[in-house]
Parts: C-alpha cells; sequence; structure tokens
C-alpha cells in the first residue's frame, strides 16, 4: 500500500441553519415490531425541540453509535452537519456493554427506507424536506455494522443509499459474516477515517482490512496521524476509559482531530450527497495536500464517452448507471439508455453518469436524418445486441432489430443449456427493440450469478451471446 504525507488544505464551511430535533419509535414489523428509538436533527428556522423546519430538500445521514457510547457524545457532529444543511438521524439501539452488531447492523438498514417515509408523514417535523439521498456514517460498533448494513442496500440495488463513512470502524458480525467480508459487496463511493493511535480498534485489525477488502472503485482510506479512537466524538465516560486503558502516543487534540475530520467530511458530504461533483475535486486536494494524515486511495477516472453509429442507431461507448442525449444541446425527454434511435438531423450527444454519481459527456455527433430511412420503422437486417451493462447486478438491457414484423422469442439458458428465463414470446412488428432481465428466473427466483447464454429467434433468424451476472 502506497502512502502520502502532504500540505492541508481546509474545506470547512461556516453553519446556516438552527437546529432542531425530536426523539420517534420506529417499529420493525420483520423483526417482531422491535422498538427502535431514533433521535432526529434537521435543519430549522429556530433552535429546539420539534421546531419547524427549513424550507427545502435534505440529504440524511443515518449514524450509528459506538457500543456503550450515548448519542450525545457526537453532539460535535449533528451541530457541523445539520447547520449545513443535512439530517442526521441516530437509532439509539443496543446501548449497553455487550451489543448485538448484528440487530443495530439491521437498525441502520431498516432507516434508510423508514426516513424516507418520515418525510412524507404530514404531522412529521421533517414532512416534505427529505431529499432521496443518503449516507450511512457510523463510529467504533456503529462504524462495523454499517458495512453489515450496507452490503444488503448494495445487494438489493437501493438507490437511496449513495455513500457509506466509516469513523474507526469496528469489524462486526451478522450471521457469521463479518464487517470484512461484507465490504466486499460494496460498490459505491466509501471513505473510512482512522486515528493512527487508536488502540481500541487498532487500525491493522480493524479499518484497514475492512478497506482493504470494498469492492468500489472509489474508496479512500485516511489516517490522522497522531489519532485517537475516541477524539471523532465528545467526551464520554465508557469511550475514554477504554481509550486510555489501550491507546498511547496520542499527539493531537480532540479539537485537532474533530477539525480535520471536518475538512475533509464536508467536502465529501457535498459531493456524495448534495451531487456537487466539484466538490470531489476539492475532496481530492484536501487528502493530496494534507500533512495531518497519510492515505490510500482507489480512484477511477471516469472515461469519456463517444457515440457510434451503427444502423441508423447511436450507441455510447461508455458504460455508466445513468444516461441522458442531447440534440443541438437540448436534453431529449425521455432518452436515458445505452442506445438513441434518433429522428431528427443535428448535433447528438451523450452524457453518461457513473457509480462515483458523476458525468462527463460525449463530443458533438452529427446526424444526417432522411425520411424513409426511420431506422425505428425499417432496420435493415436482424440484429441481437450486446446486453449493456455487462457484466451486470441485478438489470441488464438487450436490444435486437427486425426489417419485418415477426414472432420473436428471446430466452435465456444457463451452461446446462437449461431454460432460465423466457424474456420475449410473441409476435412483435418491425423496428429497433429493447427488453430487461432482472436477474430472476421463470418463478420470478432471483438467480445465482455466472455466465448466461441469451438467443433470439425470429423468422429464420437466430443469434446466440454470452452475458456475466455478478453478485
Amino acid at each position: 500500500m502506497k502512502i502520502f504525507i502532504l500540505l492541508f488544505l481546509s474545506t470547512t464551511i461556516s453553519a446556516q441553519h438552527f437546529i432542531g430535533n425530536y426523539s420517534i419509535v420506529f417499529q420493525d414489523s420483520s423483526r417482531s415490531n422491535r422498538d427502535i428509538l431514533t433521535e432526529i436533527y434537521y435543519p430549522a428556522y429556530s433552535q429546539g425541540q420539534s421546531t419547524p423546519a427549513v424550507a427545502g430538500q435534505f440529504p440524511i445521514i443515518i449514524f450509528g453509535h459506538g457500543s456503550a457510547i450515548p448519542t450525545n457524545a457526537y453532539q460535535n457532529l449533528w451541530q457541523e452537519f445539520v447547520a449545513r444543511g443535512y439530517i442526521m438521524v441516530f437509532p439509539t439501539t443496543e446501548g449497553g456493554i455487550i451489543s448485538n452488531h448484528q440487530q443495530f447492523g439491521w437498525d441502520l438498514q431498516f432507516l434508510v427506507t423508514k426516513i424516507q417515509y418520515e418525510g412524507n408523514n404530514s404531522s412529521s417535523p421533517i414532512y416534505n424536506i427529505v431529499a432521496n439521498n443518503t449516507a450511512l456514517m457510523g463510529h467504533s460498533m456503529g462504524g462495523g455494522a454499517l458495512f453489515l448494513a450496507a452490503d444488503s442496500l448494495c445487494g438489493n440495488n437501493n438507490n437511496q443509499l449513495k455513500t457509506i463513512i466509516g469513523l474507526a470502524p469496528a469489524e462486526s458480525f451478522s450471521n457469521g459474516v463479518s464487517s470484512i467480508t461484507s465490504a466486499g459487496s460494496i460498490t459505491i463511493p466509501t471513505l473510512i477515517l482512522s486515528g493512527s493511535q487508536d488502540g481500541v480498534t487498532p487500525p491493522d485489525i480493524h479499518h484497514l482490512p475492512i478497506y482493504n477488502n470494498l469492492a468500489s472503485n472509489y474508496k479512500t482510506f485516511i489516517s490522522i496521524s497522531g489519532g485517537a479512537h475516541c477524539y471523532f466524538g465528545n467526551s464520554n465516560f465508557v469511550c475514554d476509559f477504554l481509550e486510555n486503558a489501550s491507546s498511547s502516543g496520542i499527539s493531537i487534540s480532540r479539537d485537532e482531530q474533530q477539525q480535520t475530520t471536518f475538512d475533509f467530511l464536508n467536502s465529501w458530504l457535498d459531493y456524495s450527497l448534495k451531487d456537487n461533483c466539484e466538490q470531489y475535486s476539492v475532496f481530492q486536494d484536501s487528502v493530496i495536500n494534507s500533512n495531518r494524515i497519510t492515505y490510500d486511495q482507489v480512484h477511477i477516472e471516469n472515461p469519456t464517452p463517444s457515440i457510434v453509429e451503427n444502423n441508423g442507431v447511436l450507441t455510447s461507448t461508455a458504460i455508466g448507471i445513468e444516461y441522458q442525449w442531447f440534440l443541438n444541446d437540448s436534453a431529449i425527454t425521455g432518452e436515458n439508455s445505452i442506445i438513441l434511435i434518433p429522428v431528427l438531423s443535428g448535433d447528438y450527444s451523450v452524457e453518461v453518469f457513473f457509480s462515483n454519481g458523476c458525468p462527463t459527456i460525449s463530443n458533438p455527433y452529427s446526424f444526417n436524418y432522411q425520411l424513409g430511412n426511420d431506422p425505428e420503422l425499417s432496420p435493415i437486417s436482424y440484429l441481437l445486441y450486446q446486453n449493456y451493462p455487462n457484466p451486470f447486478n441485478p438489470i441488464t438491457t438487450l436490444g435486437y432489430s427486425t426489417p419485418e414484423d415477426e414472432l420473436v422469442n428471446i430466452t435465456i439458458y444457463d451452461l446446462k443449456g437449461s431454460i432460465v428465463k423466457i424474456l420475449i414470446n410473441k409476435s412483435q412488428s418491425a423496428g429497433y427493440k429493447t427488453v430487461q432481465w432482472n436477474a430472476t428466473n421463470n418463478r420470478n427466483e432471483p438467480v445465482s450469478a455466472g455466465l448466461y447464454i441469451y438467443t433470439i429467434q425470429a423468422g429464420e433468424f437466430k443469434q446466440t451471446k454470452k452475458m456475466v451476472l455478478l453478485k
């Protein structure tokens, strides 16, 4: 692992909002109506309990506390982030000395969806101010448990969860699976902060193995030089007692560690939850130029797409998670797939969004449309396109064209030749078509990862291609 030590750059922005708060008990019916006492802090017009919320849409930070650490130990965090336009959510469960990390991970997972419902509750103080973008953040036990929660959320293709942030995350377990193992399924942008002198959850045993096993192409590990385990929050008896008994060589103050943490988190959160990709560059500059940290990072540059034309169909060469096509610099409503069938002459471009949430856009492609050559109406040949994305998890799109009205059958097979899913088996008019597969069989059961074969039969035309499902 390559480590760098460089000059520090501050990114802290001053507070803007007062902080309102309230407590609520949610019940998880899937766990025998488990009570989840939750404290919620939100941007308000005045300080206090259940005060009116500021108008707007605010991203969510769901925070997991450390074992036996009260949530008021993290007052420094909600004072910083809520004032900057975030809603912070603190489940207070598993607060005893002996904590169930598995249950706590499920609590965090449950709240990702539940808070969205709370934002639609007209009697709630946060009614109509909850944005869709959510982060999971946690310290110590909560930092480890969030990886257990994120594993399941990412596996279910949850589109609300945009990033996870671990502050000195402790290795946690769920059904015998550790947070280190769970990290191998997490592909969303991830940030881990660690104190170099942490003796409570030693980085080499806890923080680094989680980081190293992350599947994300956008991950950063920050070790605060001379930092402690407990200094991410305010002073509290349990954590300080453990720190005094196990850590040595701490060479910075609590205020210094917290300020360093905010300098990185503010830009990271603005990038990942407020869709401000410029702040990702600010974050990068802060990491590269800081003399307070050592770091490791995986950062894959987004490719610049280009456009290729095949039989009157335009295709993006870059594969992303979202697409937007433009004609003469104006967005084309509803054109959000990797391919476009143009019906007007002009300059076409495509904006491709990648897993880090940031887009790149192609150079314009000049297309000359001629009446009578409409590819949607009259493809010149039978063709089965390669699915996109490929590899995929869990949804992919198959494109095909038929120059005549035909009985069309598209079937997916496993490597044994057994039928997995019949996607289409009906008469269709000529044209360019697409169909999606959600990685289920004919009984709508999820299928296992691996190589699959898909075929098209249209009249006498038959073609076969391969695709790969990831888990």
